[in-house]
């Protein structure tokens, strides 16, 4: 008969095989990375708890409660405070050249599925100046500032794929409400799955143009990324509240007065079907671009 010790050990070995298989299926999400990173660290420190507090004297002979199962959904979380300030928009410290060059390297590993678009030119692209533009959606109109000087190749791809068309008819996959307060958008294959979204992209890649002392807050619009360099493609996030990330993910915009009110209203509706990572998840209500616009 097995010693509590080894029933222990097999039960600890068999959440480390669950772990490593929920962290390869959320390295394939293209996703804001930190939200994944918490998740692990959290479900890594209720591991440790579960097997410290499953143990029993020598002479036990009932075997260990067995872990949650990995299939079971987590609870839903609950908004915290909306913060009312704005975050400061970022400068560069040394201005790029102007124009500027891009480069847009292929990406088989991010399907396109119906929409194929054409990679944006990167010859001569200019690093000053801005581009208005407005997601019109079921929840309301999303204006916002792309800003060339912050980065100049990210816009220069982000308004071809909306001139493209790439953007309308697409879905909001994702929502933040607690430390992440986001709605992440711009996945061409997202149908509402809360397990499948959020691999999707344009095809090709976006350099990263991130900096040193780059603050996420209210009103920053950034790009998403899959945690390794130069992962950017068409997935994106606006950011409504708190947002404690690292520099690594690049900030090309802001969002406006108007479109922060959608966001807030977003929020307060709530999420509904829970992300693995536990704290982020769909929409509650969904959110489509029923048309993207760039002012002339």
């Amino acid at each position: 008969m097995a010693t509590n010790q080894q029933r222990r050990e097999a039960a600890k070995r068999k959440l480390e095989r669950q772990l490593v298989r929920r962290a390869e299926r959320a390295k394939r999400r293209k996703i804001v990375g930190a939200g994944v990173v918490g998740g692990v660290v959290l479900i890594v420190a209720g591991v440790v708890v579960w097997v410290v507090n499953s143990g029993g004297s020598s002479g036990d002979t009932a075997a260990a409660s067995p872990p949650p199962s990995s299939s079971s959904a987590p609870p839903v979380p609950t908004l915290t405070n909306i913060p009312t300030q704005r975050t400061a928009m970022p400068a560069r410290p040394k201005a790029l050249p102007n124009p500027t060059s891009c480069t847009y390297a292929a990406d088989a590993q991010s399907p396109t599925g119906a929409k194929k678009p054409t990679v944006p030119d990167g010859k001569n692209v200019s690093s000053t100046g801005t581009v208005n533009a407005t997601f019109k959606s079921t929840a309301g109109d999303i204006p916002v500032t792309l800003d060339r000087a912050l980065a100049p190749c990210t816009v220069q791809a982000f308004k071809s794929l909306i001139e493209q068309g790439f953007y309308t008819n697409t879905i909001c996959h994702r929502l933040g409400v607690t430390d992440l307060q986001m709605l992440q958008c711009g996945d061409p294959n997202a149908k509402g799955n809360v397990d499948t979204d959020g691999q999707g992209g344009p095809g090709f890649t976006v350099p990263d143009e991130y900096f040193a002392g780059e603050k996420y807050g209210r009103g920053i619009l950034a790009m998403a990324n899959t945690g390794q360099p130069n992962t950017g493609g068409s997935q994106f996030f606006m950011v409504y509240g708190t947002a404690e990330l690292p520099a690594n993910y690049t900030i090309f915009g802001s969002i406006s007065d108007e479109g922060l009110k959608v966001l807030d209203q977003i929020a307060k509706t709530g999420i509904g079907a829970v992300g693995q990572d536990g704290a982020t998840g769909e929409p509650k209500n969904p959110v489509k671009f029923t048309a993207v616009t760039v002012a002339a």
